[in-house]
């Protein structure tokens, strides 16, 4: 792809991330694909991850989730691998905008954003939601200018040839790029998550408000378990 880097765009951030739209809804139209050739795709099963390079720049996440990650964040600049979790890759995007950061979502159209924005904000989201037969040109031009990119896609391998640009070009924003579904090598986290509980909704009636998840984050240094809440608490009620 032809002129995708961000640091060439000039400005703030904002500009930069207006800019990035503009890139996006162009390719979306196809008036910016270029390059040719799929991706050999492997079903396997998920590797053990790397653990983060020490003195790593990590994107911050607070709540409940920070306790469980390594130094509280998600690397920058490398992958992290999420399963088909949605619950837990609105509590990503929620944390990170509302901390003032930009994210972007990749190929995951039936991903509901209501809670970012009633705890985020949605404006700091660039969604994807079809990003055409060449997914990961959309991602490879998001990871040089925002903080974090989620990629929605079918459970399998890409080539060593297909990663090589996209690692590249994460490494060269400051992004942290997290997968749903495919597998890039080396990702350096590994997280899973499984909702147990909900609250909001008594007997056909009213809306989810919060969940509880059962969190782990695996790297191959060992692993953290535990509970995330996300959205509305448990609230302690007298009987």
């Amino acid at each position: 792809m032809t002129g995708s880097g961000v640091r060439k765009l000039g400005g703030d951030k904002v500009s930069r991330v207006a800019a990035l739209r503009a890139q996006v809804a162009a390719m979306e139209s196809g008036s910016a694909l270029v390059g040719s050739g799929a991706a050999a795709r492997v079903l396997r099963a998920v590797p053990d991850a790397e653990p983060p390079v020490e003195g790593a720049d990590l994107l911050e996440v607070g709540g409940d989730l920070a306790r469980l990650l390594p130094g509280g964040g998600l690397e920058r600049r490398a992958v992290t691998e999420l399963n088909d979790c949605p619950a837990l890759a609105v509590e990503l995007l929620a944390r990170v905008t509302r901390a003032g950061g930009f994210a972007a979502v990749v190929g995951w159209p039936e991903l509901s954003l209501a809670r970012v924005i009633d705890e985020g904000e949605a404006a700091r989201i660039i969604a994807v939601p079809d990003p055409g037969a060449q997914p990961w040109e959309a991602t490879s031009v998001l990871v040089e200018g925002l903080d974090l990119v989620i990629h929605h896609g079918a459970a399998a391998e890409l080539s060593p040839t297909r990663v090589r640009p996209i690692l590249a070009k994460l490494r060269a924003g400051h992004a942290a790029l997290v997968t749903v579904g495919p597998h890039l090598p080396g990702a350096r986290l590994t997280l899973r998550g499984e909702v147990t509980t909900y609250r909001g909704i008594g007997r056909g009636a009213g809306r989810i408000r919060g969940v509880d998840l059962a969190v782990t984050a695996r790297t191959k240094r060992g692993e953290q378990r535990g509970t995330v809440t996300a959205g509305q608490r448990r609230r302690l009620e007298l009987v």
